[in-house]
């Protein structure tokens, strides 16, 4: 933070020409949401002023009060020096149009299945009023689980998470939308106190990365619990637990999805004897997987 910037900071147009220039000229990186330093910048500005982004073009040329200035300025240097994520700044992030609450203790809300749950899981489910239970394994801040019961309006959905600190996020989510009647939070490792129950749906977007690739993450994702992201070796530990114990706790023609980030060869072969369907997302059909009941070991 400088003098100079305090002075000439003047607009909300200033604002984001300055944060876009601070995150470049300190090679932040982009992952949490946003793709790039437009976009980062559009969503730390813009909420940090508790302006809505889809109106942006209505304030650009707002002039900015001192107090307001001061704030930016130090929310700014904190995304791109200390490079904290802009959703643990801000304490929300944003997921297929649903805003949720968000901080160090569960991992910043991101999701391929969540572009798969705003269509209700079409085509593979024909009728979503028909769908009654869902299970969501690794829920973190509870953004799947909260889709899941807006999109499928009779079910009770199950959300599990080892971390007593992400329930806490969950929880504060669930209430938010309202769904504290028909979101149930469990702490468990996976399946070990999950109910003795069938589901019609499992969704589960587990721990993936690497041992390789934790050691050379951006500094943005330092930030996250490493619970939260680290899956082995080969990333796929927790997968092979999801896949081994899913099939008792699905109904007779029920359906698994699991994200894997970019670890679709590696589930090829370690799976290489299970019908996995590749389902597309917005970033190709290396993402997400779906298993179907009758066909899990």
């Amino acid at each position: 933070m400088t003098i100079d910037a305090q002075a000439n900071l003047r607009t909300i147009r200033d604002a984001l020409r300055f944060a876009v220039t601070r995150m470049n000229e300190l090679d932040a990186h982009f992952g949490h949401g946003q793709s790039d330093a437009v976009e980062e910048a559009m969503f730390l500005v813009l909420r940090s002023l508790k302006l809505p982004l889809d109106r942006a073009d209505l304030f650009l040329d707002a002039f900015l009060t001192h107090g307001e200035v001061h704030m930016l300025l130090q929310t700014i240097d904190q995304r791109a020096r200390k490079r904290i994520p802009s959703a643990y700044l801000l304490r929300e992030a944003w997921l297929q149009g649903y805003r949720f609450y968000v901080d160090e203790r569960a991992i910043v809300p991101r999701s391929f299945i969540a572009e798969l749950l705003k269509d209700a899981l079409a085509p593979w489910v024909a009728s979503p009023a028909e769908v009654t239970d869902v299970l969501d394994l690794c829920t973190g801040s509870g953004c799947l689980a909260v889709m899941a019961a807006d999109v499928f309006p009779k079910a009770t959905v199950d959300a599990i998470d080892v971390s007593a600190d992400a329930l806490a996020v969950a929880q504060r989510n669930i209430a938010d939308y309202g769904f504290g009647r028909r979101i149930n939070l469990i702490a468990s490792d996976l399946f070990e106190a999950a109910p003795n129950k069938r589901y019609d749906i499992v969704v589960c977007n587990p721990p993936y990365v690497t041992d390789a690739s934790m050691a050379t993450l951006p500094r943005e994702y330092q930030h996250e619990p490493k619970l939260a992201l680290a899956g082995g070796p080969d990333g796929l530990a927790i997968v092979r637990r999801v896949l081994r114990g899913s099939r008792g706790y699905l109904k007779r023609g029920g359906l698994l999805f699991v994200e894997v980030g970019d670890g679709r060869a590696a589930v090829e072969v370690a799976f290489r004897d299970l019908p996995l369907t590749w389902v597309t997302t917005s970033a190709g059909d290396d993402m997400v997987f779906m298993v179907r009941q009758e066909d899990l070991p």
